[in-house]
């Protein structure tokens, strides 16, 4: 009996070893996308969770596009991927929302563009006066090797962040409350409300103007208070705020663009299995096109609305009148040629 028993404990032992073997050669293991098995959250079998945060409301160009997104992510992966998007800043502002995005909390940001300053000052490129000479120049841009360049920089991956496309918004335009602009000079002695940020700064100075960086959602109490006399944004913001209201002249110059990008967390995103990124990547560019496609429906609507106000007088700049402003904007270029470096300034220059 007791050979017996040894016998029988040896056989199961043996089976129990043979059992743990068998299933070892999965651990840890690359699927066949070539994603790694062991990536937090990202194997096949689990549900992905993208976490979608943006600062403008839900039914504005970026909230549409972003909804959208959503909607074709989970269905072309059969609800493997959720997006979760968080839209008005309710989890971060345009202050923190970059910081959540390296830290990880967050997976995927759509600021305007020069918030990426900070990490590469190339990105002041969006505010260099006459870049771009129209929103199809733009778009060679955004589809160019070169943005793909500045997307994908030494300088975001070693933030852990990398870009994937552009969202436009659009071309700015001057407002003003005290008269027509039109030459160089009739912005000498004026103050506008701008964005933060150097380039700016050096715009309005080459016009002898002033600038003040004041909040977005404070901008129209301070031209209806005369803090500032005009305002530079594109048709759709300057409609959706009502700046119609509280500016008597528009100057429809396209001297500048105001636009956003996709960032996504770095070691996030390509933890996902190749097979799927590939379907969310997919999502994404369809979400693009609705993106783009509604800016210039949306600024075009809205420019309408600013000259069926009754309340603004539109100036439409000619084409030597354009070129003056151009070349009042030459010091602009002196001084931050070498910041955004001449290869990316000519790059998009050989676009045109």
């Amino acid at each position: 009996m007791r050979k017996f028993l040894l016998v029988l404990m040896f056989s199961l032992a043996a089976l129990v070893v043979a059992a743990c073997s068998g299933g070892s050669s999965d651990t840890g293991s690359t699927d066949s996308s070539g994603g790694s098995g062991d990536d937090a959250d990202t194997s096949s079998d689990e549900k992905i969770v993208i976490k979608f945060s943006h600062v403008t409301t839900a039914d504005s160009v970026k909230g549409q596009a972003a909804d959208k997104f959503k909607e074709l992510v989970e269905e072309k992966t059969d609800g493997k991927v959720e997006v979760e998007v968080y839209p008005s800043s309710q989890l971060y502002g345009d202050n923190d929302e970059l910081d959540a995005l390296v830290s990880g909390n967050v997976h995927m940001i759509a600021p305007s563009v020069t918030k990426m300053v900070k990490l590469d000052p190339r990105w002041q490129f969006v505010d260099m006066p006459y870049l771009f000479e129209d929103q199809a120049h733009v778009h060679r841009f955004f589809e160019s090797e070169l943005a793909q360049d500045l997307m994908q920089s030494d300088q975001l991956a070693s933030n852990d962040i990398m870009g994937l496309v552009f969202w436009e918004n659009g071309f700015k335009h001057f407002m003003n409350n005290k008269h027509a602009l039109v030459e160089p000079s009739d912005y000498a002695g004026l103050k506008f409300r701008a964005q933060a940020g150097k380039v700016l700064e050096s715009q309005f100075q080459a016009l002898d103007a002033g600038s003040a960086t004041i909040a977005f959602g404070e901008t129209y109490a301070a031209l209806q208070q005369g803090t500032v006399d005009g305002t530079e944004n594109t048709f759709n913001n300057i409609d959706t705020q009502n700046y119609q209201e509280v500016q008597s002249h528009m100057t429809v110059s396209e001297h500048g663009r105001l636009d956003y990008a996709i960032f996504v967390n770095k070691s996030f995103w390509e933890g996902m299995p190749d097979d799927v990124r590939g379907l969310v990547e997919e999502a994404l560019e369809e979400a693009t096109e609705l993106a783009w496609d509604l800016a210039a429906k949306d600024n075009a609507a809205s420019f309408e609305n600013i000259k069926d106000s009754g309340n603004v007088e539109v100036t439409e700049l000619t084409d030597d009148q354009k070129k003056a402003m151009e070349e009042a904007f030459q010091p602009v270029y002196e001084e931050f040629t070498d910041v955004i470096t001449e290869e990316l300034l000519d790059g998009i220059r050989d676009l045109r």
